[in-house]
């Protein structure tokens, strides 16, 4: 593990992966109770998918498919479990004529969810969500070399969310502790906590 400082800040290198500094010094909470999932329906494309996770998306459709709305059914019949967007990524299928992932469901009082979470935690689907949904507001991107950056994406309809980490004292790493030690494992996420508390003291 190392870091350096550039003109944009700290970064620090766990193995191949590069941490931007905002990562671990920058505040975040998700406060559902302000933002009611918002961020399922609104957004230039879809949600960021690996080529692994494919499959799994549709070897668990019919899980979860019963919780998706009819628009997002019908438009995953037409596109399939996924879409190549403006940049020549990989994303979710989203209903035509609208920002919503296909993948959303709404429960009465109209807060979105994702239909394939909302079958994980009931213990149907094997799958939990896309691997960039379940780590945002952190955003990976691969590199030339073959190594990995991640990046704090900041958007306006999170900005409750960063108040709330800051209010609760919460850093973005510390809120995302699961899915940074799921994807990337524990040694990682290790070292990431060790870089995070040092810079943290410093500052």
């Amino acid at each position: 593990m190392s870091s350096n400082k550039n003109p944009h800040g700290v970064i620090i290198q766990i193995g191949d992966i590069l941490v931007s500094e905002d990562v671990v010094c920058a505040y975040f909470a998700c406060d559902y109770t302000r933002c009611k999932g918002c961020c399922c329906i609104i957004g230039d494309s879809g949600a960021p998918l690996e080529e692994a996770e494919l499959d799994r998306l549709e070897e668990n459709y019919p899980v979860y498919a019963p919780l998706m709305r009819p628009q997002g059914r019908a438009q995953v019949e037409k596109d399939g479990f996924f879409t190549v967007d403006r940049d020549g990524d990989l994303v979710t299928p989203v209903v035509e004529g609208s920002e919503e992932c296909a993948f959303t469901t709404f429960d009465a009082d109209g807060a979105c969810f994702c239909a394939i979470e909302r079958c994980f935690f009931q213990g149907t689907c094997a799958f939990r969500k896309p691997q960039s949904c379940w780590l945002y507001p952190v955003r990976v991107k691969r590199l030339t070399g073959g190594g990995l950056a991640l990046n704090l994406h900041r958007w306006h309809i999170c900005a409750d969310a960063f108040e709330k980490g800051r209010r609760e004292g919460i850093r973005v790493y510390e809120f995302l502790r699961e899915p940074l030690t799921a994807v990337f494992g524990e040694e990682f996420y290790s070292a990431l906590s060790a870089a995070a508390r040092r810079l943290n003291a410093s500052s």
